[in-house]
């Protein structure tokens, strides 16, 4: 069984040089990822809400990510709160749900006002890149490059460097 890799993020890349990391590095993936037992990474982009007050736009886009986590995934949010882990750790998370048999892994970014406390609750994991506060585009990229990282490590590849 393969293990499907799902960012699911409130906010859309423009064209310009975030996306073009972005791409780069779910290119470099899905180039070295089918080999390793994953079908992929894909990348679904939710608009987001445009509702007035910050608690009613976070329960929209909560809906709307809910919606888009495929079934029987593990939940990895990305939120401030979460645990600052190192690469190697991230990469024995997914490459042991890998090995368990876990149909998907779903990668979920919040917007501006971050993610619902219900979202973070059903993670199994959370995770910070640190104690910054970064903008989505940001972190979108570095999640990426981290789950590139993730697949050079469980291949044992040098690109990694601990």
């Amino acid at each position: 069984m393969h293990m499907r890799l799902v960012v699911i993020a409130i906010g859309r890349l423009k064209q310009g040089p975030e996306r073009q990391l972005a791409e780069r590095y779910r290119e470099r993936f899905d180039d070295i990822g089918r080999k390793l037992g994953f079908r992929g990474l894909d990348i679904h982009e939710i608009p987001e809400s445009r509702a007035r007050d910050a608690a009613t736009r976070m329960a929209e886009e909560a809906a709307a990510i809910a919606a888009a986590i495929p079934d029987n995934s593990m939940l990895v949010c990305l939120d401030e709160r979460g645990h600052n882990i190192d690469s190697a750790t991230f990469a024995g998370h997914i490459g042991r749900w890998r090995d368990e048999g876990v149909a998907a892994t779903a990668f979920v970014i919040g917007g501006a006002d971050g993610l619902s406390p219900e979202l973070r609750r059903k993670a199994k994991l959370g995770v910070a890149f640190g104690a910054a506060t970064w903008p989505h585009q940001i972190v979108r990229v570095l999640l990426l490059e981290q789950i590139y990282r993730t697949a050079t490590i469980l291949a044992g590849h040098p690109y990694h460097r601990a």
